[in-house]
């Protein structure tokens, strides 16, 4: 397998990656937006994190912007398999972006809160996941799409 392969094979695995992210992050924000409550299966851990002064930045819930991250993601992920250097750029920078707001909010879970919510849980590990796969992409050139 060519180094260029393998490298888009990333690229595709990060995108369909991120979609799974996109559905978690969509999920809490259109529930924090409409004030609905959250099936956490009965979990109190669950409210309790989605409910806190932490959930909100500015008064916007912090899953609308992981709604914006991981679509970020999906669409530098996708222009990077098509040969475009600055999406490979903007991927790593982003990706890079969510995990440090994934260290710190799993350091407010475990903290601050005492408490774990399943849905942000399944973030971080998608958050690690796609940070993984960029450290695993080959350096070196993309064509040069411009």
């Amino acid at each position: 397998m060519t180094v260029s392969r393998f490298r888009t094979m990333i690229y595709v695995v990060a995108a369909i990656v991120s979609l799974a992210g996109l559905a978690d992050a969509t999920y809490l924000a259109v529930q924090a937006l409409t004030g609905e409550t959250l099936g956490c299966g009965g979990s109190p851990d669950c409210f309790r994190v989605l409910g806190s002064s932490y959930a909100r930045v500015a008064g916007i819930p912090v899953a609308s912007f992981g709604v914006l991250a991981y679509f970020s993601v999906f669409v530098f992920a996708t222009f990077a398999a098509f040969g475009y250097t600055r999406a490979r750029i903007f991927l790593i920078v982003t990706i890079g972006a969510m995990f440090l707001a994934t260290l710190w909010f799993l350091y407010v879970q475990a903290f601050l809160l005492h408490a774990y919510c399943r849905y942000c849980l399944f973030s971080a590990a998608t958050t690690f996941l796609l940070s993984g796969l960029v450290i695993a992409l080959p350096p070196g050139g993309d064509r040069s799409v411009s």
